[in-house]
C-alpha cells in the first residue's frame, strides 16, 4: 500500500473525521470568541427547517462556523471542499459554465448549461441555478450546512445528491463592522469589508463589499501572457425589519468578474501532435508545449484569449410571520447571470478553431411558501409547503474556424495518404499549388505505377481507380475492370477531383446558435416529525413535483468546407462519385467530414427546432430516529430522490444523415431524469463536552443517472441505466479548550456505474463497474485551530488543515482494462493550507500570514481528450502554492 493510502487507512482506525466545526454560540459579529464554550459541536442547523444542533439532526450532515470559515481562507463554495470529505468541486473550461460540485461521488454540471445540478446550492434560502453560478465570492457567512444525500422534501428545488445551504451574516442592531487587505504572491491583493447597525429601533441594515484580484498562473509559451488569473468584485446590502411576530430580510446583491479562464496543458500526444507542431513551427510559434504538466505552461494562438465576464445579481426578500401556533414563511427571490467568453477550443499555438462571444443568460424566479407547526402536545411536528421555479436559460454559441482551419485538415490527412500514394495529398489547396488534391492523383495517368502501393494501403481503392477515371471521362469505359459499376461519364467530376475542394473562410461557423429553454417546475411538500415517545422519533416526507420545460433553437452555420459534404447529402451525382471513392479508404470520408464540417458548425443542421417535455415525480423520506441518551442519537433512513430530464445545448448532439443518422431533430437535445433510492444509517455521539462524533454509512442506487461524457466533439449527457455511491463518513470534533479544536474527517466513497451496463458504441465504453472519473475512493480531511493568549489582550492564531484524496482518474479517455487508469491520472495526493497570526481577544482585529498548497503539490483538477486532435489529451492544472498576508480590523 503507498504511503499516503495508509494516512486514509490510519484516519478510519481513528474513527475521526472533519464534520462540524466547534462554534462558539452562533453569531454574526466580530467578537464570536466572546461566546460561552458549550460543547465541541454546538452549532445550530436550520436543516429540516428548525433550529437544532448538529448533534440532534438525524441525517449525515456538515456544519462549518464561521470562525473555521475565516481562518480556512474560504471565499466561495470551491473552497469549502478543503473542510468536508464528501464534498468535491471541479473545474473544467470555464469556472462560469464548467464548475461541478460532486458528493459522495455524484455531481451533474460543467461543460454543459443545460444540465441542472445534483448537488444543489442555496444561499439564504434562494436556489442558484447552476454550480457556476454559485461560486461567486462569498461575503461574510454565519455558517455553511453541507447536506449530503438525497433532499427530497425540503430546500425548495429538489435534489438528487445532497445540498449546500450558505447563511450569510445578518443585519445588527448594534453598529459594527470591519475592514479586511490581502496581499499575496502572484500580485495579489484584496480588500473587503462590511458595516451594519440600526436604523431605528426595528429596522437594520448592512452593506457587503469586496474586491479581488491576482495574476494568472497558466503561462503562454507563445507571449508574456498568464491566464487563470482573478479580477473580480462585489456589494450586497440587506435590510432587517424585525417587528417582533414578523421579520423581513431584503437582500440585493450584485457579483462581476473579468478574467481569463481557463486553461489546459497538454498531456499527452497523439499521432497529430506532429501535424500542430509543423503548422505552428512555420509561423515561428509552438504548437503543443511538451514540457512537463507541472510547468503550467500552455500553447495559444496569439490572436485568441480565454476572456470570461461574468455578472451576477438578484434581489430577495425573505418573511417570517409568527402566528401563534404557526409559522409562515415565505422567500421571493429574483435572479439574473450572465457570461460573455472566448475560447481558443483547440487549446494549441496552432489557430484552428475557436469561439467567440459565447454568451449564457439565466434568469430565475422563485418563490417558497412553508407553514410549520406543532400538535397533539407537541407529540407532532408539522411542516407543509410549496415551490415556484420559472427560469428561462438562453445560450448563444459561436464557434468559428480559424486562420489555420483549412491547414489544420490537409495537414492531418497528408501524411495519412502519404502512406498510399508515395506523396502527400491535399484537399483545400491550402498547402500550395505544388501539392497536388487527392481527385487529382487518382486522374493523373502516373498513378498506375503506384498501384501495388496502393493496393498495400488501401485495398479496394486500387480497382476503384480506373472505373472513377470513366466516370470522370479522362479513361475509357474499358478501363472500369469492377463487374456492373457505372461507366458513364459524370459532367463536373473531372472538374471537382482536380480541384481543391470549397474550403472554411477564417471566421465562418456559427452565426451564431441560439437556444433558450423555459423552465416552470411546481412543487408541494410536507415534513412532518412524530415524537412517539421521548427517545423514539419517526420523520415522514413526501414532495409532489411536476415541471415543464419548452426548448427552442435557431442553428445558423455558413461553414464553407461543408460545402461539398451537403452536395453529397444532396445526391449530386459527381459529389457522389467522389465520396465513394473517398469512401474505399478506411476511415477517410467519415474523419474528412467530421474535420472539415465539424458537427458543432456543421450546416447541415441550419433550421428553427423546437421540443417540450414534462415530468412529474412523488420524492420522499422516512426516517427513524432513536435518542439512546442524551448523548448518543442512532438512526435510520430512506430517501427517494429525483432530477429532471433537459437539453444539451450544442447542436454536436445531432445526428448527421451521412454518418447513418436520421438527421436533426430538436428531440435529439433531449435527456431523461435521474432518480435515486437511497438507505442510509448512523449515530451522533458527545460523549463529553470536548469530544464528538458522527458515523454515517449509506447506499445509493441510481437510476438513468445523468452522466456527462465527452463524445469527441462535445460535452453530452449520457442516461446511464444504474449506478451505485456506497461508502462509510466519519466525522469528529474534539475541543479540549476553547483555544483548541482538532477536526479529522475520513470518507470511503464506492461510485461506480453497475456492471450490467451496457456501454457498447458511447464514450463510457469500458467504464462498466468501474469507480467514476475524478473521484477518490479514500478522503481525509483534518484541521487544526489554536488560539493561545499571548497577553491580557492578545491571542495568538495558528490554522493548518489538509485534505487528502486518494488516487483518480482523470476524464480523459477509455480506462486500461488491467489497472483500471485512464490516460491521465493523480496518484493520491495532500492539500495544505495554514496560517499563523496574532488577534485580539475580543476578535476585533487579527492579522496573519497565510500558504495554500503548502507543499506546492501538482494535480490536476480535471481533464479531456482534445477535440479533433485524435490521442491528444490536456488537463487542467491545479493552483500552485499561494501566499500572502490578511489584516482584519473590525470595531
Amino acid at each position: 500500500m503507498k504511503k499516503l493510502d495508509l494516512l486514509a487507512a490510519t484516519a478510519l482506525s481513528l474513527l475521526f473525521a472533519a464534520p462540524a466545526y466547534a462554534q462558539d454560540a452562533a453569531t454574526t459579529g466580530d467578537d464570536s470568541q466572546t461566546q460561552e464554550y458549550q460543547s465541541a459541536n454546538d452549532i445550530v442547523v436550520t436543516a429540516t427547517r428548525r433550529n437544532e444542533t448538529v448533534q440532534d439532526v438525524p441525517i449525515a450532515i456538515t456544519a462549518i462556523g464561521p470562525e473555521l470559515l475565516e481562518n480556512a481562507g474560504v471565499d466561495n463554495v470551491r473552497d469549502l471542499e478543503q473542510l468536508a470529505p464528501s464534498l468535491q468541486s471541479s473545474t473544467g473550461q470555464s469556472s462560469a459554465t464548467g464548475t461541478t460540485i460532486y458528493l459522495r461521488g455524484i455531481t451533474t454540471g460543467g461543460d454543459n448549461p443545460g444540465f441542472e445540478p445534483a448537488v444543489g446550492v442555496f444561499i439564504d434560502g434562494v436556489f442558484r441555478a447552476r454550480a457556476g453560478v454559485a461560486i461567486s465570492e462569498l461575503p461574510q457567512l454565519e455558517r455553511v450546512e453541507v447536506l449530503r444525500g438525497p433532499q427530497g422534501t425540503l430546500f425548495g428545488r429538489n435534489t438528487s445528491a445532497g445540498a449546500l445551504s450558505i447563511y450569510t451574516a445578518q443585519p445588527q442592531f448594534e453598529t459594527q463592522g470591519y475592514v479586511e487587505g490581502m496581499v499575496g504572491n502572484y500580485n495579489a491583493y484584496g480588500v473587503k469589508g462590511a458595516i451594519t447597525g440600526p436604523v431605528s429601533q426595528s429596522l437594520a441594515l448592512r452593506l457587503d463589499a469586496g474586491y479581488r484580484k491576482r495574476d494568472g498562473y497558466i503561462n503562454d509559451a507563445n507571449s508574456d501572457r498568464a491566464i487563470n488569473d482573478v479580477d473580480r468584485w462585489n456589494v450586497r446590502g440587506q435590510a432587517l425589519l424585525d417587528s417582533g411576530d414578523i421579520t423581513f430580510r431584503l437582500i440585493g446583491d450584485y457579483y462581476q468578474t473579468d478574467e481569463q479562464c481557463c486553461g489546459a496543458v497538454s498531456v499527452l500526444r497523439g499521432p497529430l501532435a506532429p501535424a500542430l507542431q509543423s503548422i505552428a513551427a512555420a509561423q515561428g510559434l509552438v504548437g503543443l508545449y511538451t514540457g512537463p504538466g507541472s510547468d503550467r505552461t500552455q500553447a495559444m494562438s496569439p490572436n485568441r484569449d480565454y476572456a470570461e465576464k461574468i455578472k451576477d445579481w438578484g434581489i430577495s426578500g425573505e418573511l417570517n410571520w409568527d402566528l401563534g401556533d404557526i409559522k409562515l414563511t415565505s422567500i421571493t427571490a429574483y435572479r439574473n447571470w450572465r457570461v460573455v467568453r472566448n475560447q481558443d477550443i483547440d487549446f494549441s499555438g496552432v489557430d484552428r478553431a475557436y469561439r467567440n462571444g459565447y454568451r449564457n443568460e439565466l434568469n430565475d424566479f422563485t418563490q417558497e411558501l412553508r407553514l410549520q407547526g406543532s400538535a397533539f402536545g407537541d407529540k407532532l411536528d408539522w411542516l407543509i409547503g410549496g415551490f415556484y421555479l420559472n427560469e428561462t436559460n438562453k445560450l448563444r454559441d459561436v464557434v468559428q474556424i480559424g486562420n489555420d482551419g483549412n491547414r489544420y485538415v490537409d495537414t492531418v490527412f497528408a501524411g495519412q495518404l502519404r502512406a498510399g500514394f508515395g506523396t502527400p495529398l491535399q484537399f483545400y489547396g491550402s498547402l500550395g499549388p505544388t501539392v497536388p488534391t487527392l481527385g487529382a492523383a487518382l486522374l493523373n495517368p502516373a498513378v498506375p505505377n503506384t498501384l501495388p502501393a496502393l493496393t498495400a494501403a488501401y485495398g479496394a481503392l486500387a480497382p476503384l481507380v480506373g472505373c472513377f477515371r470513366a466516370q470522370a471521362g479522362t479513361a475509357p469505359a474499358a478501363a472500369c475492370v469492377i463487374p456492373n459499376y457505372p461507366r458513364t461519364p459524370i459532367p463536373g467530376l473531372a472538374a471537382l477531383a482536380a480541384s481543391p475542394l470549397p474550403g472554411a473562410v477564417a471566421g465562418q461557423g456559427n452565426s451564431p446558435d441560439d437556444f433558450r429553454v423555459k423552465t416552470n417546475a411546481f412543487a408541494l411538500f410536507t415534513h412532518n416529525i412524530i415524537n412517539v415517545t421521548d427517545k423514539l422519533s419517526v420523520t415522514l416526507g413526501a414532495r409532489w413535483n411536476h415541471e415543464t420545460k419548452d426548448m427552442t433553437a435557431s442553428i445558423n452555420n455558413n461553414l464553407g468546407s461543408c460545402t461539398f459534404f451537403n452536395r453529397v447529402r444532396a445526391g449530386d451525382p459527381a459529389a457522389t462519385a467522389y465520396a465513394n471513392v473517398l469512401r474505399q479508404v478506411p476511415g477517410l470520408f467519415n474523419n474528412l467530414f467530421l474535420l472539415s464540417c465539424n458537427p458543432a458548425v456543421n450546416t447541415e443542421f441550419n433550421g428553427n427546432y423546437q421540443d417540450d417535455f414534462s415530468d412529474n415525480e412523488i420524492t420522499g423520506t422516512a426516517k427513524l430516529a432513536f435518542k439512546v441518551s442524551d448523548r448518543l442519537l442512532a438512526y435510520a433512513s430512506f430517501d427517494h430522490g429525483y432530477k429532471s430530464g433537459g437539453y444539451n445545448l450544442d447542436q454536436a448532439t445531432f445526428d448527421s444523415v451521412l454518418l447513418g443518422g436520421n438527421g436533426a431533430q430538436g428531440s435529439d437535445l433531449q435527456f431523461g431524469a435521474e432518480t435515486n433510492d437511497a438507505y442510509e444509517i448512523g449515530f451522533k455521539a458527545s460523549p463529553s463536552r470536548e469530544f464528538s462524533l458522527n458515523v454515517a454509512a449509506f447506499y445509493m442506487n441510481f437510476y438513468n443517472l445523468q452522466s456527462l461524457v465527452f463524445s469527441g466533439n462535445n460535452f453530452v449527457v449520457q442516461n446511464v441505466p444504474k449506478s451505485v455511491s456506497k461508502g462509510v463518513e466519519i466525522e469528529s470534533t474534539i475541543r479540549p479548550t476553547q483555544a483548541l479544536t482538532f477536526q479529522l474527517g475520513y470518507s470511503w466513497i464506492s461510485a461506480k456505474y453497475d456492471e450490467g451496463n451496457d456501454f457498447t458504441g458511447t464514450p463510457l465504453a469500458g467504464q462498466e463497474g468501474r469507480q467514476f472519473n475524478n473521484q477518490p475512493e479514500h478522503t481525509v480531511t483534518a484541521a487544526a485551530t489554536w488560539t493561545p493568549p499571548l497577553t491580557s489582550t492578545v491571542n495568538g492564531l495558528f490554522h493548518v488543515d489538509m485534505r487528502y484524496n486518494s488516487e483518480v482518474t482523470i476524464p480523459s479517455g477509455n480506462p486500461n482494462p488491467v489497472t483500471g487508469r485512464t490516460p491521465i491520472n493523480n496518484e493520491g495526493y495532500p492539500l495544505v493550507s495554514a496560517a499563523i497570526g496574532v488577534q485580539s481577544a475580543n476578535g476585533k482585529w487579527k492579522a496573519e500570514f497565510f500558504v495554500e498548497n503548502l507543499t506546492n503539490q501538482f494535480y490536476y483538477v480535471t481533464g479531456f481528450a482534445v477535440p479533433e486532435q485524435t490521442g491528444n489529451y490536456a488537463g487542467y492544472p491545479g493552483m500552485p502554492r499561494f501566499f500572502g498576508g490578511r489584516v482584519r480590523v473590525g470595531f
